[in-house]
């Protein structure tokens, strides 16, 4: 049942409890940006994901509005509740009338609420933060595209490391299954691990490589006895988990779709050319933005690693949906070569060859719109680094597709908070001059 949010009631003075709006400045950034959203509507889209009885849960304003937060100034969930309890317009931005000196949730309920709404739901916050900018929307008839790697949260995989995992995954599951296992292996591979850590020394390659084996030998050991000797519930619980180390077991070095993480095995091996890291493991995500303004108004995420021709369609359809508008055109760079048309959107690319046949003024706005779409560059990396998409810490697809979106509103609403930030100091400014001119005639 859907919970109500405390800004929907009339505040009233409380001995014990002060009001936040009694010592607040609402001419904090925040606090101009909670006027501005729109919550009644982002409650109503997301009424359809609560059932109409039980327990009224905490209100979607709370719940939205952390989640902002958490991706505006990257924070975890457990941080990012603490912080809360601490920070005044942080409790005014999600609808509390009343300091309050508890959290406002358990952590856990944040990863709840992800779940809950999906990606319908972070798309709805992502249209919600564009809407902000409706003046530069209504003019916008080209978006920049680009692709990146949002990177996983796991270690650098290799065959060793995936087998550790596995016996140890497989004695977990013989405690569990009261299974006891013919031989633990636990001195032999702690002996062969130290063996390995010198495997690439040139006297000692040989010793590495036999201990590296034997360790896989062993896994496979394990999952073979697990196989056989698991029996009813415990047989039919693990049989996935069984598959999925035989899989990794068995795969070869030139194979395709390898599984690189045990815990995430739908992460992928991209390489995008960079000179200080040539292999990143995570998901591609594609990005559209607004040339000048750099509003993001797109976001799509692919699983495996497509190539970014192959990306583009999905990206140009995300955008229209937030949009609500058809663009004529999509700059993008060499990458997606091959690409001229995309529906109704044309697709203009750096081409030399091609673009020494244009007029002068052809060429010249071309190159204008090739070099402004390098802006979404330094966009990307204030993605990663402020907002999350470094390394992303949510589970599955699931969760690289909300972690994804999620930044890509935030990117907004920071900016949304700089612009108006911005605007409040000309204003100040403007205001103080004509004082002191007013004094100055006066005197």
């Amino acid at each position: 049942m859907l919970g109500k949010s405390p800004s929907q009631i009339t505040p009233q003075t409380d001995l014990f409890r002060p009001l936040l709006s009694s010592f607040i400045d609402f001419d904090n950034s925040l606090v101009r940006l909670a006027a501005k959203l729109d919550w009644k509507s982002l409650e109503s889209s997301f009424e359809s994901f609560y059932s109409k009885t039980g327990t009224p849960s905490k209100p979607v304003r709370l719940m939205a509005g952390l989640l902002m937060l958490k991706q505006m100034f990257n924070y975890s969930d457990e941080t990012l509740v603490e912080v809360w309890k601490q920070n005044p317009y942080y409790q005014y931005f999600t609808g509390e009338l009343y300091f309050k000196w508890e959290l406002p949730c358990d952590p856990s309920d944040l990863v709840h609420f992800r779940n809950r709404i999906g990606q319908q739901g972070v798309e709805t916050i992502l249209a919600m933060s564009v809407s902000l900018f409706a003046a530069e929307v209504a003019k916008a008839t080209i978006v920049n595209v680009d692709t990146t790697v949002q990177e996983k949260n796991i270690t650098f995989p290799t065959d060793t490391k995936l087998a550790i995992k596995i016996i140890n995954k497989c004695r977990a599951i013989a405690a569990d299954a009261s299974l006891g296992l013919r031989q633990s292996y636990t001195r032999t591979v702690k002996e062969n691990l130290i063996k390995c850590r010198f495997a690439h020394h040139p006297k000692r390659q040989k010793e590495g490589r036999k201990a590296m084996k034997k360790i896989k030998g062993i896994a496979g050991r394990l999952v073979r006895e697990l196989e056989r000797n698991l029996e009813g519930e415990h047989k039919a619980t693990y049989a996935t988990h069984i598959e999925l180390f035989k899989k990794v077991l068995a795969q070869k070095r030139n194979d395709t779709d390898k599984i690189y993480s045990l815990h995430e095995p739908e992460v992928a091996c991209i390489a995008k050319g960079k000179a200080h890291k040539q292999y990143e493991f995570g998901s591609k995500i594609g990005f559209a933005t607004l040339p000048g303004s750099n509003l993001i108004v797109g976001v799509a995420h692919f699983k495996g690693n497509p190539h970014d021709s192959k990306t583009l369609e999905d990206t140009l359809i995300s955008a229209r949906k937030t949009t609500q508008k058809e663009l004529k055109a999509a700059v993008v760079d060499r990458g997606y070569k091959g690409m001229t048309k995309v529906g109704e959107t044309n697709i203009i690319i750096p081409n030399p060859k091609k673009d020494s046949k244009l007029s002068p003024g052809e060429k010249t706005l071309k190159r204008k719109l090739c070099r402004g779409r390098a802006a979404i560059e330094p966009l990307i990396s204030h993605l990663k680094h402020d907002h999350r998409m470094m390394k992303n810490f949510l589970k599955g697809v699931k969760g690289d597709i909300i972690n994804a979106i999620m930044a890509a509103a935030a990117f907004n609403l920071k900016k949304y908070l700089k612009t108006m930030l911005f605007l409040w100091k000309i204003f100040i400014q403007s205001n103080k001059f004509t004082y002191l001119l007013n004094l100055n005639l006066s005197c």
